[in-house]
């Protein structure tokens, strides 16, 4: 008996379902499939989204499905819609999305800063905040509130509030899903994570195999699971019966995907959250502006957690003024290091930088090291003796003369975290000093885990480092913390630079004081006056937050717009720039009717070449009232505009950075 089915295939096009025929009585629907497709001689994968009986009148040959993949169906009706709806917003094809659900049909790699819980053990004395917010929670439940924020300071007990959640909603039978921006849990934390949920826990997380990743699924979908843990890709598990969501540091970077589909975590647990009508549950001692504005116009409830737990205090934060200072590390803090060393405490030291210095020069002719392959300087890295590129990974030995003039005379500009540890054994030549950073620890856990373990014991004295000590490490018997210098991320041209500083900055003084009451932070700048320096100072949060967006509005930046980011990439420069000016065109001609939508002129990138490839784009903006129109709008680009041969466009809605 031969039927029809209604197959969705994972290519870049705005219809990406395509008929073909099955003659067969089996049950394949929301099975993988492998069909011909077009001219192409592979074949490709495709989802079976229905299955008919006949089909009308068509013009054209219905070709066969040449094989099912599957013995049981590998996606959900949910994840149908879901699907649909992130074809709409992120403009990619049902097939693409569909692909980001099942294992071994696509594997995305997650990279972002270290987080690792220090224990999933249950706390039986809450304190009053964590009893408070618990209670607030529950009961707008019954009121048929759905979303949740506990904006709540580093050290608060965030982490048990999720946890009591989590067990009530198990107790009624239902699944959890618990969202993390890594996943780095050592074997204490692990085993403490099945013991506490009798061991019906799944981990996800990019290292595992897709063997291991679809027997997770399959035990997700089977109900055999209750609790899941995991960094972003995690939140497209197929639940049968989701109860929660826990989104845990809503603010992180990485909860967006820098591949396409480039989906944001956060938007796609609203919509799992909405359609089962599960718990949503957001936290951060520094939420996102979008979030905090959804909280200050009741989109979202707000839950504050304002105390740290037990003998916690916030730390003492003193600001020091660079601008003229010759020294890396200033005498405030040299002399604070100095007394905490006396009576027995270890340091941290900070700088999202690493490499010995930011670049190298010529001063005979003034020629920077660049990337052949990006439009940015090479960085020099001391302990290799080579210029490397951080955004492609080109690497080369240092030059011992100037290629552009032969001068002997080059001197590095700027300084990373190799240099600043050249200077602190330097200043503490008896102290043990221990730097980590992507190229320290080479993405080696076990060597990470090894120096956070030597650290918090005492065995380490100084633990210099970037991003990776900033987020979600607890150190009880450190008390000082360093940042060498915060300027690194305020002189990022985007809109959201202040924004990162105050993140990172609060993030990095949340490091210490969670045990003790003598918390102190040092503050490197030479930016004394900017009003993220100045809330850290002050611990004025709220007053950063409304500063930040009255500039936000009178700029018309989000959150009090949407953006829509088109880029045209290729290797011939003039392709990519005429290719993204038509585009313009295009672009403009389709909203020029719509009003509260502005098209900025194409142009090329912040970092115009990118991997050998040229980069020019085109930046919409749009009001919120115009937004669900716009997006209607531009499914008709793909119609008008034809991109260049050799080049490649890439779409990202509500992107994070602009780059």
């Amino acid at each position: 008996m031969i039927r029809y089915c209604n197959v969705a295939l994972k290519v870049p096009m705005k219809n990406s379902t395509f008929t073909y025929s099955f003659d067969s009585d089996e049950e394949i629907l929301y099975r993988r499939v492998i069909v011909p497709f077009g001219n192409r001689k592979k074949e490709l994968v495709g989802f079976v989204l229905s299955v008919d009986d006949s089909i009308g009148e068509c013009g054209y040959e219905i070709k066969a499905i040449k094989r099912v993949l599957d013995d049981e169906s590998v996606i959900s009706k949910e994840q149908v819609v879901l699907a649909g709806r992130m074809a709409f917003l992120y403009k990619c094809s049902v097939g693409e999305a569909l692909s980001l659900m099942v294992p071994n049909a696509r594997r995305e790699v997650e990279s972002s800063p270290l987080f690792m819980p220090s224990s999933f053990k249950r706390i039986e004395n809450l304190s009053p905040d964590q009893e408070r917010a618990l209670s607030e929670i529950r009961e707008k439940r019954k009121d048929g509130k759905r979303v949740f924020y506990i904006y709540g300071v580093t050290g608060s007990g965030k982490s048990e509030v999720y946890m009591r959640l989590a067990e009530e909603e198990i107790e009624k039978g239902r699944q959890v899903l618990f969202l993390v921006p890594e996943i780095t849990l050592s074997e204490q934390v692990s085993s403490e994570v099945y013991e506490r949920f009798d061991k019906k826990v799944a981990i996800m997380h990019s290292s595992l195999t897709p063997s291991q990743r679809l027997k997770a699924h399959r035990a997700i979908r089977n109900g055999d699971v209750k609790f899941v843990i995991g960094a972003r890709s995690a939140v497209f598990a197929p639940f049968e019966n989701l109860g929660l969501i826990i989104l845990d540091e809503e603010h992180e970077q990485s909860y967006k995907s820098g591949n396409s589909p480039r989906y944001h975590a956060r938007q796609i647990a609203q919509m799992r959250s909405e359609y089962n009508d599960a718990l949503l549950v957001m936290g951060s001692a520094t939420p996102s502006f979008e979030s905090f504005e959804a909280m200050r116009n009741g989109r979202i409830e707000e839950i504050r957690m304002r105390n740290r737990i037990g003998d916690g205090a916030f730390p003492t934060v003193k600001v020091v003024n660079i601008l003229s200072s010759r020294t890396l590390i200033s005498d405030a803090l040299k002399t604070q290091m100095e007394r905490e060393f006396k009576e027995g405490k270890g340091v941290i030291l900070f700088l999202n930088r690493r490499g010995y210095s930011e670049s190298l020069h010529c001063n005979t002719c003034g020629e920077t090291f660049q990337c052949p392959n990006c439009s940015v300087s090479l960085t020099y890295h001391k302990r290799r003796h080579r210029l490397e590129c951080h955004i492609c990974g080109y690497s080369e030995k240092l030059p011992e003369v100037c290629p552009n003039c032969s001068s002997h005379d080059i001197k590095s500009v700027g300084f990373g975290t190799e240099q600043i540890e050249d200077e602190v054994r330097r200043l503490f030549p008896f102290k043990k000093v221990c730097r980590l950073d992507s190229d320290a620890s080479g993405g080696d856990r076990k060597y990470i885990a090894k120096v956070l373990s030597d650290f918090k014991e005492g065995r380490i004295d100084i633990l210099l480092g970037t991003q990776m000590i900033a987020k979600g490490l607890n150190f009880p018997l450190v008390s000082l913390v360093g940042v060498v210098n915060a300027d690194i991320s305020l002189h990022v041209p985007s809109f959201r630079a202040n924004e990162r500083t105050y993140e990172l900055l609060k993030q990095v003084a949340g490091r210490v004081g969670r045990y003790r009451p003598d918390g102190k932070v040092i503050v490197q700048t030479s930016e004394v006056a900017n009003r993220a320096i100045r809330a850290i100072e002050l611990n004025e949060d709220e007053e950063f937050y409304y500063e930040e967006l009255d500039a936000r509005r009178a700029l018309d930046f989000p959150p009090y717009s949407r953006l829509v980011d088109y880029t045209l990439r290729s290797k011939v420069e003039e392709k990519a720039r005429t290719g993204a000016f038509e585009l313009e065109r295009v672009l403009r001609a389709l909203t020029s009717k719509l009003e509260g939508v502005e098209v900025y002129p194409a142009t090329s990138c912040l970092v115009e070449r990118k991997n050998t490839y040229y980069r020019y784009h085109v930046l919409i903006s749009s009001k919120e009232k115009a937004f669900s129109r716009l997006l209607v709008l531009l499914d008709e680009v793909e119609a008008l505009y034809k991109v260049p041969s050799g080049a490649y466009l890439e779409i990202d809605v509500d992107p994070v950075d602009i780059s």
